[in-house]
C-alpha cells in the first residue's frame, strides 16, 4: 500500500500541474456583441421534450441578436406532444419539422440535427442546442463575440446543469469535474494540442468548417456526437469551449439512477467497446480515487497527501455550482459511482441488453 499511495500522490501532483490546469475549469464568457451580425439557424432536436420545450424555445425567440435569425426545431419521432407545442410558439422565424424515419447507420439525434441543418439553407453560423436548455437573450450575440475574438470555427459550452436534489448535489459537480479532468479546456482550446471536445449544449459551428469536415453525415453515429464533431473540425480550423452563465439546461436528474442511465449510455462507447481499455480505465481510476482515502485511513502519510490534493482540485468546480467545500474529500464516493456506472455499461453491452433512452435501444453505435 506504501507504493501505491506514493504513486497516487505523484500522479496527482502531475495532474495538478502539468494535465492543462483541468482543475480551473475553463472560461466563462462575459456578455458581449459581435461587430457583424451574419446569418445564424438554430437547430433543435427535440425527441419527448414537452417538458421543457416551450422554456428552450421562447428563450431562443427572445435573442437580442441584430442579424438574420431562425429557430428550427426537429421533432424527432415524440410521442408527448413536443412538435404540436412548440408550434404554440407562434413566431415567423421559427420552423418546426417532422423529422423522417432514422436511414440505417445514423444516430437518431445526429439524424434529427442534418435535417435542420439541411433546411438552414444558407445561414452563415449554426447553432446546435439541446431542447432542455433556456438562454440568456445575449447567449447568442456573445457565441458570435467570442467567434470573432478567437477566430474559432465551433465555439461551445457547457451550460450550467441543474444540481438541486440530493443526487444532483452529489453527482453533478463530479459529471463536469470528470469532463474537465478528460478534455483539459486549456488544452481544447490551443491550437497545438490534439485535445478536441465540445459540449452538446451549446454548439455554435461555422456552416464552411461543418461542410469542409463532411458535414453531419462524418459522424452520423456517434452517440459522443459533440466531441466527435469537435474532433473533426479541430483540424481544420480553431476550437474554443468554456463554461457558461448564459445558458442553463432545465433538466432535472431526481434520483441516483437517473444519472446511472445518463451515463451508462455512453460510457463504454468512450472505450470504444473495448474490455482492455475498461480494465485500463477502472484500474486508472482506482489509483487516483480509491487509493488515497484508503492509504489515509491505513494511516500513510502520502496516502493523505494525495486525498489532499485531490480535494482541492475539486474546490473551484464546486465553488461553481454554489456547494460547500466540506464536499471535496467526498469525491471518491462519486468516483465510485461512475466507475461502477462504467462497468456497468460494459456489462450491458457484452451481454446484449445496452441502455434504453428515450425510448430507443443503445446497443452499438447507433442511437
Amino acid at each position: 500500500m506504501t507504493w501505491l499511495a506514493l504513486l497516487a500522490l505523484l500522479a496527482w501532483l502531475y495532474l495538478g500541474v502539468a494535465h492543462g490546469r483541468f482543475w480551473q475549469g475553463g472560461p466563462t464568457l462575459a456578455p458581449a456583441a459581435p461587430a457583424s451580425a451574419p446569418a445564424v439557424a438554430v437547430v433543435v432536436p427535440a425527441r419527448d421534450e414537452a417538458a421543457t420545450i416551450t422554456a428552450s424555445i421562447v428563450s431562443l425567440l427572445a435573442q437580442s441578436y441584430a442579424g438574420p435569425y431562425r429557430v428550427i426545431l426537429v421533432d424527432d419521432g415524440s410521442e408527448d406532444g413536443t412538435g404540436a407545442i412548440a408550434r404554440e410558439c407562434d413566431d415567423g422565424r421559427l420552423t418546426v419539422i417532422a423529422g423522417s424515419a432514422r436511414p440505417p447507420g445514423w444516430a437518431g439525434k445526429l439524424w434529427a440535427v442534418a435535417q435542420g441543418v439541411a433546411a438552414a439553407e444558407a445561414a452563415e453560423w449554426l447553432l446546435l442546442t439541446d431542447a432542455d436548455i433556456v438562454h440568456d437573450p445575449r447567449h447568442v450575440a456573445t457565441l458570435l463575440a467570442q467567434a470573432e475574438r478567437s477566430g474559432a470555427a465551433l465555439v461551445s459550452e457547457m451550460v450550467a446543469l441543474n444540481c438541486e436534489s440530493a443526487a444532483e448535489r452529489a453527482l453533478v459537480p463530479a459529471f463536469v469535474y470528470f469532463f474537465q479532468f478528460l478534455y483539459p479546456f486549456a488544452r481544447v482550446n490551443d491550437p497545438r494540442s490534439r485535445t478536441a471536445a465540445a459540449a452538446g449544449g451549446t454548439m455554435l459551428i461555422r456552416r464552411e468548417a461543418l461542410e469542409r469536415a463532411g458535414g453531419i453525415a462524418a459522424i452520423s453515429g456517434a452517440l459522443i456526437d459533440d466531441v466527435a464533431l469537435a474532433a473533426g473540425i479541430k483540424p481544420l480550423a480553431p476550437i474554443w469551449l468554456g463554461h457558461s452563465r448564459l445558458a442553463r439546461s432545465i433538466r432535472r436528474y431526481p434520483q441516483a439512477r437517473d444519472i446511472w442511465r445518463m451515463i451508462a449510455r455512453s460510457a463504454y462507447v468512450q472505450l470504444r467497446h473495448s474490455l482492455l481499455l475498461l480494465l485500463g480505465t477502472l484500474l486508472g481510476l482506482a489509483l487516483l480515487f480509491v487509493v488515497p482515502p484508503a492509504a489515509a485511513a491505513a494511516g500513510h502519510v502520502s496516502g493523505l497527501a494525495a486525498w489532499a490534493v485531490m480535494a482541492t482540485t475539486f474546490l473551484p468546480t464546486l465553488r461553481r455550482f454554489g456547494l460547500s467545500g466540506l464536499r471535496a474529500p467526498l469525491l471518491p464516493l462519486a468516483a465510485l459511482f461512475y466507475m461502477a456506472a462504467t462497468l456497468g455499461s460494459a456489462i450491458d453491452h457484452h451481454r446484449g441488453r445496452g441502455v434504453t433512452w428515450k425510448r430507443r435501444a443503445y446497443t452499438e453505435r447507433q442511437a
